[in-house]
């Protein structure tokens, strides 16, 4: 599986028309490409953040999906109305599964992504403790796969761990980037 996890930084108050719109015409749209829409959250953080999680069987199915939901009349439709939401759609990480993994629908309390700077050596240790400590609910590294759509941008050259969780980050001895994040009325995430 590959995995995106989208922050889309939005004009000032346009969240909720987002997410309406998201929810009302790229749900249904994009799972008909064999997109899969696992997560639609507010940041809790930044009331002009939308994060969102988008999966695909692989890398090769990723350019497929992508090209029939952008070339799409619904996207063609709806397109002008949504980037008028946003200022930035840029910031995109590309991951890959840590472990055999499913992201369970429904949980306690908030969900939250953290996110740190990793190299190989570093994701393999931390992942044991992740793993035996904190129960995370999926983790995930960097897909340094080449972008296979580059109509979209992802951030390129980083190797990072993300793991999504219901605690906070233990101490790491680096910075780590922690969303809170509330779902949307259509996350399966919750």
């Amino acid at each position: 599986m590959i995995l995106e996890l989208r922050q889309y930084t939005l004009k000032p108050g346009q969240r909720d028309v987002l997410i309406a719109l998201f929810e009302r015409e790229f749900v249904e749209s994009q799972e008909a490409c064999g997109i899969a829409l696992p997560g639609l959250f507010r940041d809790r953080g930044d009331p002009d953040r939308f994060v969102w999680l988008r999966g695909f069987p692989d890398i090769e199915s990723r350019a497929r999906a992508l090209a029939a939901f952008y070339g799409g009349k619904v996207w063609r439709a709806h397109r002008e109305a949504a980037n008028a939401t946003m200022i930035d759609s840029d910031n995109v990480l590309l991951l890959k599964p840590g472990k055999d993994f499913a992201l369970p629908a429904k949980g306690e309390g908030p969900v939250l992504v953290h996110i740190v700077q990793s190299d190989e050596a570093f994701a393999a240790r931390f992942a044991h403790e992740l793993a035996r400590r904190l129960d995370p609910l999926a983790w995930f590294v960097s897909e340094q796969a080449p972008n296979t759509f580059p109509a979209l941008p992802v951030r390129e050259g980083e190797e990072v761990l993300v793991w999504f969780a219901r605690a906070e980050a233990p101490p790491l001895g680096r910075p780590v980037e922690t969303l809170r994040l509330e779902p949307a009325a259509r996350s399966r995430l919750r």
